[in-house]
């Protein structure tokens, strides 16, 4: 089927989705949008995969989300407003390759992820642990073809560590792949440093309710944006408060064409093509 948008990163198989999953996805595809559902551990990958073989216009990724390297505490705060901002405990998976290169062959899997590096709650030894899952997620794109879906976090304060730098270095040194940075949060200057190695950028619906991030927006090249929700998290004005889903990511695309101050249409049709070239979505 044909479709006016693509939520590039959204987890409809998770927990918060469990009593109206099919409702939700009905939703979106009555409104055009299509979506790819992002695993963060073995257990959302293989369902992330299951899910897209159930639905049309539904695609997944499937990777290890650097909180999940390690056993770790995440707060209702931290997660965000809504209904699907519930407290839990990462217990800490250690990153099994052939269980994810077998998933990541799958023909609805287009990309490997989320991966990264998130400093937000740090300890030295999570530190490294997140760099060599981080590197052998990359090793797993490079070996199967398909991009990254990047998730970089930076830490609370000066003692939190420059997340961003370090995953710069890293894709430097060992991506043969391109892919996209989720959720981009950091400023202009390092927005740059990603969009020269030909990595894509991603917004949310925050930026409908800040203006922090609306210089990256202008300056950002149209060929090389992309919008997502993340939901169930950070449902985009009007509907904060409450839990996100992909539908939502009109309000997104619609935010992005005020901000660079393009017509809607356009902004749109280039969005869709960009998630057509870098996802292979179709």
């Amino acid at each position: 089927m044909n479709f006016a948008h693509i939520d590039i990163h959204a987890h409809v198989h998770f927990a918060a989705f469990d009593e109206d999953r099919g409702a939700t996805i009905a939703r979106a595809r009555e409104a055009g949008v299509g979506m790819i559902t992002v695993g963060t551990q073995q257990a959302t990958s293989k369902a992330a995969v299951n899910l897209a073989h159930v639905h049309e216009g539904l695609w997944a990724t499937v990777g290890l989300h650097p909180i999940h390297t390690s056993r770790s505490f995440h707060d209702a705060d931290e997660l965000g407003e809504g209904e699907a901002a519930t407290a839990f405990v990462s217990r800490g998976e250690v990153f099994a390759y052939e269980y994810y290169k077998a998933l990541a062959q799958d023909p609805k899997v287009v990309g490997i992820g989320e991966c990264g590096l998130d400093y937000y709650r740090l300890e030295e030894d999570t530190k490294e642990r997140q760099r060599v899952v981080f590197e052998q997620q990359i090793t797993l794109a490079n070996d199967v073809g398909k991009p990254l879906m990047l998730h970089i976090r930076n830490g609370r304060g000066a003692g939190g560590g420059a997340a961003y730098d370090d995953a710069y270095e890293i894709i430097k040194t060992h991506a043969k792949v391109k892919g996209n940075v989720h959720f981009y949060a950091g400023d202009w200057a390092t927005a740059q440093k990603y969009l020269d190695l030909g990595f894509t950028l991603s917004f949310t619906g925050v930026l409908t309710f800040t203006h922090d991030y609306d210089e990256v927006v202008r300056n950002v090249p149209l060929d090389m944006i992309m919008a997502e929700t993340d939901c169930p998290y950070v449902a985009p004005t009007p509907f904060r408060g409450k839990r996100n889903e992909p539908v939502h990511v009109v309000e997104v695309v619609k935010k992005i064409a005020e901000i660079k101050g393009l017509p809607l249409e356009e902004t749109r049709i280039a969005l869709l093509a960009n998630a057509h070239r870098v996802w292979g979505v179709a």
